[in-house]
């Protein structure tokens, strides 16, 4: 053997005596400069790794003193060659001295050239090593081998996500014992704590719901579920949960330095594309996230490239970590993103989900995302199916078929929901919805709006009915008697929308409506202009006029005016106008980004605009609207959610001034009709939902009651409040007994007014509200009011 190799064999015999001596008394751990000492060492040394191992203990060797170190005093260049290793038997030979000092000439000036090289994750396995795979000669490997977490988890105020178990010693040395030979690191997991920069601003009841969040789409709730919907009611703050989820998912993991997804969806109405990339934004600074906002501003052939190139971006190629797109946008390039893997989807308004049989939702349902999030306030709209195919989307499977769904819980529940159901379909009733629950409240976090009471002003909410004139009575009831319309309600029209938009029109102001579809025994007024807003002839503008002109002589408030249909903010429009009030408008006509700049001047204080024209369609949706205090939703819609997402644009985050919402209703009217729909919708929600007693939501009426649409009950101050069989208030509709505190009072849109105050015309002047009061004794239009506050004023200050 020569004395190259007897110096190999003697170093790799002394190094494997200290790795049995260092193993039993060192810490299972490591610390990163150890690893950086041994990655050093072990580029300085070159050793060969198939050297033979010798069959008895090797001699010691005695190592002549090398050139190197008798020049280093003089500061000479240091020259090596093999001649310098004098190797020498003996029995009595010291502990061989420092490595350095011991590498053939050669290979140390090599050693020394190279860079310098940081321990490294190997892709596809969990061990930390360092440059080189496989074992080296003379470096000790760790039993144990950590990272920290990406933020100290014993900061104060540190929200943890996820804790990793804590080994014992006894359970480090048996993980290395059962690792192959002892010699592969084994990877403890790390704290997954929530940054520090979202941490901070977090609300108590929103860091439990990004914990949940967390827990579900990371298997913790249940080991083959990766989804959940996030069903908090409007205002209390889904973004930003949803952003502190998604940002912990892109950047931790409980395995050290690897994030949980690589890359993100975000799937919203086209009008929140710009406002979702604004709120991460907002939150994360400009640059720790960059989001590809796809708002279709581009050529469809630009679109599609930047699509592509997003698929097909991996580890650090990914540029844009999050994409941001419409429903409709995602539906049409849904061929091109089924090409990655995408490891979180959150879907915004989710209820656009509600249907299992559409397109949008057959092609987003295919998307290769693993991770599911369904945002919606409103999680039912109109019925169980809609509710069933949501949860389906989010957790495949988790209720069954459709068929064994509808069988099991849609069919009993909805027969015990009835106001003619007997005592033994409730009690099937109560037991399916029992068992309902049981399942789908391990996916599903809902809080209510009573939440915000703690941070937000007082808000004041009424439904004001309001008669119609005599020229709208009049209309309304030749047209109901009119050819089609009996036709229709025989069962032998075939146009029954046209007719329903027509009546409904006609509530709000009959300019509204074609003349021809008025009929000819009407005795039109010869002042009627169907080209301007005159008030007077409709009962609900009448009251907003006033409403209006005093609230801009009185205060300093800005207001939102609602409606389902351009036409009636086409009148609101003039009538702002002939006022001269500076007015804002918003509606499907507007691009994205101009929507945006919108909301934001009207939001400035010192902007001149005092009314906000809002298309319940185009932007009842996440707008945050608190530049004003005052908001008026002037026609109902047929599904509470829509009227609930409009309602809610005031009453938000960083409003400081008391809110007034007001709902328009005309009296008697088909509206009332659709209003009483809604509450039996709001119920059935309640009920699966909100999880309400069956004591606490009304049976309110039969269901075949709500087709006598046309219908028209002049002889009546509130058909709603004669449906509730009130036993709080008089026959009369007089209030002798106020609501109890702590009553059911659920949010607005189809809201369970029958807890809240009713005034009844002559009680009107007992309301809180100042210019309602007033206004209402001014035009004599107003029949009955009901009113809630939402709480007494004590405010808790978020630093």
């Amino acid at each position: 053997m020569s004395d190259v190799e007897n110096v190999d064999v003697e170093d790799d015999a002394y190094h494997n005596e200290r790795d049995e001596d260092d193993y039993s008394s060192s810490p299972a751990k490591r610390s990163f400069d150890e690893v950086d000492e041994a990655s050093e060492a072990e580029d300085d040394h070159d050793y060969d790794e198939n050297a033979s191992q010798p069959s008895s203990p090797p001699k010691k060797v005695k190592v002549a003193p090398s050139k190197a170190k008798k020049a280093a005093a003089g500061n000479k260049p240091v020259t090596r060659s093999k001649k310098t290793l004098a190797v020498k038997g003996s029995r009595d030979a010291v502990p061989p001295p420092p490595l350095v000092s011991r590498i053939d000439t050669t290979l140390a000036s090599q050693s020394i050239q190279k860079p310098f090289k940081t321990p490294s994750f190997v892709n596809g396995t969990k061990a930390l090593t360092g440059s080189r795979n496989g074992t080296t000669l003379g470096l000790r490997r760790a039993p144990l081998m950590t990272r920290g977490a990406l933020h100290d988890p014993e900061t104060e105020g540190a929200i943890i996500l996820f804790a990793p178990k804590t080994y014992s010693l006894t359970e480090q040395l048996e993980a290395k014992k059962s690792t192959a030979a002892g010699k592969d690191a084994i990877i403890q997991e790390v704290h997954v704590v929530i940054d520090p920069i979202l941490g901070k601003v977090l609300r108590p009841h929103q860091i439990e719901g990004v914990r949940f969040m967390w827990e579900c789409v990371t298997g913790v709730t249940s080991p083959n579920a990766f989804g959940c919907i996030m069903a908090d009611e409007m205002g209390l703050g889904k973004t930003l949960q949803c952003i502190t989820l998604l940002w912990t998912l892109l950047r931790q993991s409980p395995t050290p330095g690897k994030p949980t997804i690589e890359k993100a969806i975000i799937a919203c109405p086209s009008s929140l594309v710009r406002n979702w990339e604004n709120e991460l934004k907002k939150w994360l600074g400009p640059d720790r996230v960059r989001p590809l906002a796809c708002d279709n501003k581009g050529t469809k052939n630009e679109t599609m490239k930047l699509l592509d190139q997003w698929a097909c971006s991996k580890g650090r190629s990914i540029v844009h970590p999050v994409l941001i797109i419409s429903y409709e946008s995602l539906r049409g390039y849904a061929s091109i993103i089924k090409q990655t893997e995408i490891g979180l989807m959150l879907c915004d308004e989710g209820h656009r989900l509600k249907n299992s049989d559409s397109q949008t939702y057959q092609e987003l349902n295919s998307l290769n995302a693993k991770r599911r999030v369904i945002l919606s306030g409103t999680p039912i709209q109109n019925d169980l199916t809609e509710y069933f195919a949501l949860l389906s989307f989010a957790i495949p499977e988790v209720l069954g078929t459709e068929a064994q769904f509808r069988k099991l819980f849609e069919i009993p529940i909805l027969r015990g929901r009835d106001a003619d159901a007997s005592d033994k379909d409730k009690q099937i009733s109560n037991e399916r919805l029992n068992e309902l629950l049981a399942i789908a409240n391990k996916f599903i976090i809902r809080r209510t709006a009573d939440l915000l009471t703690k941070y937000l002003p007082v808000k004041y909410e009424h439904v004001v009915f309001c008669k119609l004139t005599d020229l709208q009575s009049q209309i309304y009831q030749e047209y109901s008697k009119s050819k089609d319309v009996k036709k229709l309600l025989a069962g032998n029209g075939n146009q029954p929308l046209k007719a329903i938009t027509f009546l409904k029109k006609l509530c709000n102001h009959p300019a509204l409506v074609s003349k021809e579809d008025i009929p000819d025994v009407v005795n039109l007024p010869p002042n009627l202009d169907f080209n301007q807003c005159q008030s007077e002839f409709a009962g609900k503008m009448l009251l907003l006029d006033r409403m209006l002109t005093m609230i801009r002589k009185t205060t300093n408030d800005k207001i939102v005016l609602i409606s389902n249909y351009t036409q009636t903010l086409d009148l609101f429009d003039k009538l702002c106008r002939t006022r001269q009030w500076g007015v804002l408008r918003l509606d499907g006509t507007m691009t994205i980004p101009k929507r945006q700049k919108l909301v934001e001047k009207f939001n400035d204080p010192t902007a001149p605009e005092f009314v906000f024209l809002l298309s319940s369609k185009a932007g009842g949706c996440g707008l945050n609207l608190i530049g004003a205090n005052r908001l008026v939703l002037f026609d109902p819609d047929w599904n509470p959610a829509n009227d609930g997402q409009a309602l809610a644009r005031v009453w938000r985050d960083g409003q400081k001034k008391t809110c007034f919402i007001y709902r328009f209703i005309a009296t008697g009217s088909i509206e009332e009709k659709i209003f009483q729909r809604q509450a039996h919708k709001q119920s059935l929600s309640s009920c699966v939902v909100d999880e309400a007693g069956a004591e606490e939501v009304e049976r309110h009426f039969s269901l075949e009651s709500l087709r006598q649409l046309f219908q028209l009950n002049l002889n009546t101050m509130c058909d709603t409040h004669d449906a509730f069989n009130c036993k709080r208030c008089t026959k009369q509709g007089i209030q002798h007994t106020k609501p109890k505190e702590g009553a059911v009072t659920a949010g607005a849109g189809g809201a369970d007014t029958s807890s809240w105050n009713h005034f009844h015309q002559s009680e009107v002047p007992k309301a809180y509200d100042t210019v309602l009061k007033q206004c209402a004794a001014e035009t004599g239009v107003v029949t009955y009011v009901f009113q809630n506050k939402s709480h007494e004023q004590t405010l808790v200050r978020m630093s």
